[in-house]
């Protein structure tokens, strides 16, 4: 889609009571600015697939949008039990927005379990719509129902909708020559028919996107479509739904250009395959499947057309060897794992700093520690990342902040790597992965020149006038060892992971000499080249304040990194609209720490943290700048919501 749009302003997080209209013998239509959607079910009802269609559509349709994909951790836990619940959560607005929302507007239960395990977050007022057919007794007291919530007053609170999804799916297929258990998995498309229609959501491309999903089972396909029109048709004549929604498109949220739905996995992935090309080397992941990075081995296995090969290895160990020789080969080696394969990667990641070879070591973070919590998110990999290594092994850190910004993040920390030839860590995480939202595809002008120049011949003369390769021998600039490629004639050098001797890169025992090899290693990371640190200061008309003082001046800073940025800025703005005046700062860059980090820090009273970990962040931020900084954490699996910390902020800044 295509936009003509001025600055997204500073729109509120909570939605505004609706305009009605109702045309002439139709049903009643509401205006509304943003809306929540969580579609719940059971893992095997299809509620991933309902609420990506949905996302893909209101998309298409011009929305500002954010997701939130929640999976039990279980490969397949028993169907109808708590722990098997899938959701799937949809915001969607009108104006610029930042999270997937605190509180469901709609609920789409499939089954009781679904109904338990998501109620309790729902806002009284809102629709829940519930699929009657599997409220059987036996269903019910699986999750602990002693009587029926549909019959027992406890939903009163809510606009109920019983709606019995499987026998009108059934109903509408009976023409199909399909079993009534095939009939019944296409329940998750009548509903989102149902709410296609609900809230005027196109349906072009839901079912093209049927049609070529089932393309080899053309029978199958047209029964999803079948059930996908029987749900708006439903919507469209049923007594029950008097009322349907508008949200309009999000005219003034994008800057003008091409955008398009993205996750922050799909994101990353196209932001390697982009710095691989503006690097003008062949990508090469090594990479062993761990949950929620695979999806980035799926995704670029997909594009040997861009000179991208992908190594399924055996094991963690073995993907990033595999991935480090390809570095040394001269590729753009990349590695992808979660926490617990970065313990695995740590020994060859410290081998990577010795040998000085860019390698980006991509951690996308989920709940610990061992093998922790699979498809849930958190931030605690950060220590891990700075300092899990034997040895002084320094290691770049970067960040990506939204889902489309892992773009970004990719090309950075490519830019990095190549430049000052180390291994890089880029932490996304679970949220950021498997979350989407509108991404502006970039011209290709606008991206980096990220082309390096390979040892070509000798770059030492030695006493007696002879001329040699020293592989150690360094850039001046950015401490950066040239990069040969084995095989170039006259390169030949030595590799492996005993102490370098600086210049010849002979093996060395000396002292003296790994002293000054690792102050040297230091000195090349602590002198990377990263911008500034930008302080969102609505009490300044400037990112730089001389002093303190004024009634209405900033005195606290609220700090994050990562996927805390939607949270904290939707948070600060609720707080600002309240009046509070308080200041924002994202970093992307957590090692090296931005240059003007600390005399920002020095300019507030309160530096408030939040994080998904115990204080990570905070630990870093205390120890390197004296600065006595509040933490907020939380570690429940689940991003933080913007009301739970608006109050933590505003308790901070009063206290």
């Amino acid at each position: 889609m295509t936009s003509q749009v001025s600055s997204p302003a500073e729109q509120a997080d909570e939605a505004v009571p609706g305009e009605q209209r109702k045309a002439a013998g139709a049903k009643d239509v509401r205006r509304l600015d943003r809306v929540i959607i969580r579609f719940a079910g059971d893992s095997g009802d299809g509620m991933q697939l309902t609420g990506d269609r949905f996302t893909s559509e209101t998309a298409s349709f011009g929305n500002d949008l954010s997701t939130l994909p929640n999976f039990p951790a279980e490969i397949r836990a028993p169907a109808g039990t708590l722990p098997g619940v899938s959701s799937f959560q949809l915001h969607f607005a009108d104006h610029d927005i930042l999270t997937p929302g605190d509180a469901p507007n709609v609920l789409v239960a499939m089954n009781p379990a679904a109904l338990k395990a998501n109620i309790g977050d729902l806002p009284r007022g809102a629709e829940v719509i519930v699929n009657t057919d599997e409220f059987t007794r036996r269903a019910m007291q699986k999750v602990g129902y002693g009587t029926s919530p549909l019959e027992d007053g406890s939903l009163d609170g809510y606009h109920l909708h019983p709606v019995p999804l499987t026998t009108l799916t059934v109903e509408a297929l009976k023409e199909f020559d399909l079993s009534r258990k095939e009939a019944e998995r296409s329940k998750n498309m009548f509903a989102l028919g149902l709410l296609s229609w609900m809230y005027h959501r196109p349906t072009e491309g839901t079912e093209r996107f049927l049609r070529s999903k089932f393309a080899k089972k053309p029978d199958i396909a047209a029964a999803n479509i079948a059930a996908f029109r029987a749900g708006w048709n439903f919507g469209e004549t049923t007594e029950d739904f008097a009322v349907s929604y508008e949200v309009a498109p999000a005219a003034t949220a994008f800057p003008p250009g091409v955008y398009r739905n993205i996750s922050g996995n799909l994101a990353l992935s196209y932001g390697l395959v982009a710095a691989s090309r503006q690097a003008d080397l062949p990508l090469y992941l090594g990479s062993y499947p761990i949950t929620p990075a695979s999806d980035i081995l799926h995704e670029l296995s997909k594009h040997k057309n861009f000179g991208v090969r992908t190594f399924q290895a055996e094991d963690e160990i073995a993907g990033i060897g595999a991935a480090l020789g390809a570095a040394f080969g001269g590729s753009l080696a990349v590695t992808t794992t979660s926490g617990p394969g970065v313990a695995l990667k740590s020994e060859t990641i410290g081998l990577a700093v010795s040998l000085e070879l860019p390698l980006l070591v991509v951690d996308i973070q989920r709940g610990g520690p061992s093998t922790g919590l699979p498809t849930k998110t958190e931030q605690a990999d950060l220590l891990q990342a700075m300092y899990g290594r034997n040895g002084e092994a320094p290691v770049p850190v970067v960040a990506p902040r939204t889902p489309a910004d892992c773009f970004d993040a990719a090309l950075e920390a490519a830019r990095i790597a190549l430049t000052y030839r180390t291994p890089v860590f880029l932490l996304s995480d679970g949220y950021l992965a498997n979350g989407s939202e509108p991404w502006r595809i970039p011209d290709i002008e606008e991206l980096p020149d990220l082309r390096v120049q390979f040892a070509q011949g000798p770059n030492h003369t030695l006493d007696d006038g002879s001329e040699v390769f020293w592989p150690y021998k360094r850039d001046p600039q950015t401490l950066a060892r040239p990069w040969a490629i084995p095989g170039t004639p006259g390169l030949e050098h030595r590799i492996g992971g005993i102490e370098k001797q600086d210049g010849t890169g002979n093996i060395s025992y000396d002292p003296a000499n790994h002293d000054f090899m690792v102050r040297t290693r230091q000195a090349k990371i602590d002198g990377i080249d990263v911008p500034d640190v930008e302080v969102d200061d609505p009490s300044s008309s400037s990112h730089l304040r001389s002093s303190r003082g004024g009634p209405n001046e900033a005195r606290t800073l609220v700090l994050g990194w990562g996927s805390t940025y939607g949270p904290i800025t939707a948070a600060v703005r609720r707080l600002r609209r309240g009046g509070e005046s308080v200041a924002q700062a994202h970093l992307r860059h957590l090692n090296p720490f931005p240059r003007n980090l600390g005399s920002v820090l020095e300019r507030y009273d309160k530096v408030v943290i939040p994080e998904m970990n115990l204080g990570q962040l905070a630990t870093l931020i205390r120890a390197k700048y004296l600065v006595d900084a509040h933490s907020y954490t939380q570690v429940n699996g689940m991003p933080f919501k913007a009301e739970q910390l608006a109050a933590a902020l505003k308790e901070a800044i009063d206290g």
